[in-house]
């Protein structure tokens, strides 16, 4: 239910439960935290792609196995707790950069997992729907932190309380996603852009994204006293010193992660 493949140094990890729209049961949860964790840990992975096969990204909670639990009065079965937080902080705080390939339709949880990645490039067939209130729930897999992020407070609001769809365009529009692209072009897009990554900076990557989730919640001053941290940090690394080498002799650098 989970494919992992690894090539120009990019982990693709490809939800792929094609008939179910990719949607999310237990298994799968552990499969795509396992996956996520081997792609985290491996030095020879310097770049993730997320995506799902068939037409969907994700389709969310897979709602039969959860209508199960609630007739049989075991509520949520802890999934939340056990499985979305874990998923969602990993691609959140992993020391590399993530990219959804957005391929097809991303629900509820599965627009959660988008929204958490780095950079989304989106199918110009991609819809995107919060639909979490629809079911009568509260947000979950990170939305509630993540949406607002990218698109404000007033706006977040609204497409989590109203719960329409939004297509490619629109989603394009409002900053969700980085680009779009014609339908059968999303994972080679998705894929350039991952490897244009993996060959770059991924110390300072790591850095980039530590600073950022710090800056969302602090004040300026520590704001400030992070980003002095990640700076000394990254001052520190080979990659920075054959950088900036390369470029006095106006050369292209190599990073390697070191």
């Amino acid at each position: 239910m989970i494919r992992y493949d690894l090539a120009d140094a990019v982990a693709t990890i490809t939800l792929d439960r094609p008939d179910a729209m990719n949607s999310l049961t237990v298994e799968v949860k552990r499969a795509l935290l396992d996956a996520l964790r081997r792609a985290a840990g491996d030095r020879g992975v310097r770049a993730v792609l997320l995506t799902g096969s068939g037409r969907a990204f994700c389709a969310g909670q897979d709602l039969r196995e959860h209508a199960a639990n609630l007739e049989a009065g075991r509520g949520l079965a802890g999934t939340v707790r056990e499985h979305y937080n874990p998923i969602v902080e990993l691609i959140a705080t992993m020391p590399k950069p993530v990219v959804a390939a957005v391929n097809g339709v991303a629900a509820g949880a599965g627009a959660s997992l988008a929204f958490a990645c780095d950079l989304r490039v989106a199918s110009d067939r991609a819809k995107f729907a919060l639909a979490f209130a629809g079911i009568g729930l509260a947000p979950d897999s990170g939305a509630s932190w993540t949406l607002q992020r990218l698109v404000g407070a007033g706006r977040a609001a609204e497409l989590m309380l109203l719960g329409e769809p939004l297509d490619a365009t629109r989603a394009l529009e409002l900053g969700l996603v980085t680009r779009v692209v014609p339908a059968g072009d999303v994972l080679k897009a998705a894929h350039e852009l991952a490897v244009r990554l993996a060959s770059g900076p991924t110390l300072a990557y790591a850095a980039t994204k530590r600073a950022l989730a710090y800056a969302a919640t602090h004040a300026l001053p520590d704001a400030l006293a992070m980003e002095a941290d990640m700076q000394d940090s990254c001052a520190a690394t080979s990659d920075h010193l054959n950088a900036t080498r390369a470029f006095l002799a106006k050369e292209m650098p190599t990073f390697n992660a070191e």
